[in-house]
């Protein structure tokens, strides 16, 4: 969809440790939501360990020992869990799923404040549905620039659209490169 801008990572990781830094001047306990596999290490790749303790889910925890054996600078970590609530709790960040919200896990961190780091922030209805305080833009997709970049690039007159919103760019590929585009079926949906 053409409203897919995505900025600059290091806008995005900019804003994410200022929100850090004024919820800790705040005494809250900043937690940012992210898929454990992927998104969690991307993210706390861009933090700034100088602000305070970084506390992950163990969902995300799993993970790390992979990412850091591959020579992802993956900062220093914590498990984020009760013994380890009075570490975080008002200084520091948890990264967790999103499934953690409204937990009883959760509840150990209060008071806090809780975010979201996913391309569907761009958007302010899925933002508000989950009642969120900010939402960071933090895409692992390619946006609408990036796509047609793509395809331009390709040479290809003939391009298979799969996932996702694919009747408006095959749209706008037939009406704005004269393109033979269609949609490639795919079992996932929703």
């Amino acid at each position: 969809m053409p409203v897919y801008k995505w900025p600059h990572p290091a806008v995005v990781f900019k804003q994410i440790n200022d929100w850090w830094q004024l919820n800790q001047s705040e005494g809250r306990t900043s937690v940012l939501f992210a898929y454990s596999l992927g998104k969690a290490q991307r993210v706390l790749c861009g933090l700034d360990s100088s602000i305070g303790p970084i506390g992950v889910h163990g969902a995300v925890d799993k993970m790390l020992p992979h990412y850091r054996a591959a020579g992802r600078p993956i900062p220093s970590t914590v498990l984020a869990n009760v013994e380890n609530a009075g570490l975080l709790k008002g200084k520091g960040i948890i990264i967790a799923p999103g499934s953690t919200q409204n937990t009883p896990w959760i509840r150990k961190f209060a008071p806090y404040s809780l975010a979201f780091a996913s391309g569907w922030m761009l958007i302010r209805g899925p933002r508000r549905r989950r009642a969120l305080d900010r939402g960071f833009v933090l895409s692992d997709h390619v946006d609408w620039q990036g796509i047609l970049d793509t395809v331009d690039a390709s040479g290809a007159s003939t391009v298979g659209v799969t996932h996702g919103y694919a009747a408006p760019l095959i749209r706008w590929l037939k009406e704005n490169r004269g393109l033979h585009a269609s949609e490639v079926p795919t079992r996932f949906v929703d």
